[in-house]
């Protein structure tokens, strides 16, 4: 049986995730801000540390795999801790834990969302998170004020960090790859759907198979990749939104 660390593993799909590796036999390591075995605040570097040494700790001889699900909404203010946490409290924890999965050739998935592709993202936002410059981020993304710009470009941040990086840690022995949820019946979209602002948004976005998606159906996904069916995946995106992308983007894959 492997050995899997989940942030966000409380609540939505990191606990739906982690029931399902546990049924399974699995062991996991889970990582919030309270309720698991790990609590850090994913968005401060001491939190992303002290997440990584306890990890560290516990697996001492590797990881089979690793999900950073902890992340917010457009809906959440401050919006410089969205970008700090969506963003470098996932890859700041995928690079402090390599070696662990490397040792085991494991595999990570990082959470994506299918808001990332659309148009209109702040550039220089996504390339400071790119740069892996959290205090140009933070400034840009407060003058933005905007957070659709915080959420879904920290998010676009994550695939296209995971795309510049998957063919050197597949030569490692690493798969990477990321799953882009829509609309997911979660904490998070409850928050979103009492929003003054952001709920009509919300109940606007198309979905064409009819309801928003339940943890578990975006677990399922991840635990495909996280899988030995899986092993030829690699660098790649999985859209896991009922078909709200391609009403969306029907011309692009």
């Amino acid at each position: 049986m492997g050995v899997y660390a989940i942030t966000g593993s409380a609540t939505g799909i990191g606990a739906a995730l982690r029931v399902q590796l546990e049924k399974s036999g699995h062991e996991v390591i889970g990582i919030d801000i309270k309720n698991a075995e790990l609590s850090a605040d994913l968005s401060t570097p001491e939190g992303r540390s002290q997440a990584v040494e306890g990890i560290k700790e516990r697996a001492s001889a590797g990881l089979d795999g690793f999900i950073p699900c902890a992340g917010v909404g457009p809906q959440f203010e401050p919006l410089d801790t969205t970008v700090s946490l969506n963003f470098y409290g996932s890859v700041e924890l995928a690079d402090g834990l390599k070696a662990l999965l490397a040792a085991k050739r494991g595999a990570a998935v990082m959470i994506a969302s299918n808001s990332a592709p659309l148009p209109g993202l702040n550039a220089d936002l996504v390339e400071s998170m790119l740069n892996h410059d959290e205090a140009k981020s933070r400034e840009l993304i407060v003058e933005l004020g905007e957070g659709h710009q915080a959420y879904a470009g920290s998010k676009l941040a994550i695939v296209r960090w995971m795309r510049r990086n998957a063919p050197a840690w597949a030569a490692e022995g690493i798969r990477l790859n990321a799953v882009a949820p829509g609309v997911t019946q979660t904490p998070l979209l409850q928050a979103g759907l009492d929003h003054p602002r952001w709920g009509k948004a919300i109940r606007a976005f198309p979905i064409p198979m009819g309801e928003p998606a339940q943890p578990e159906q975006i677990a399922n996904v991840i635990g495909f990749l996280l899988s030995p069916e899986a092993a030829f995946c690699c660098g790649s995106v999985f859209f896991v939104d009922g078909g709200s992308d391609a009403v969306m983007r029907p011309d692009r894959f």
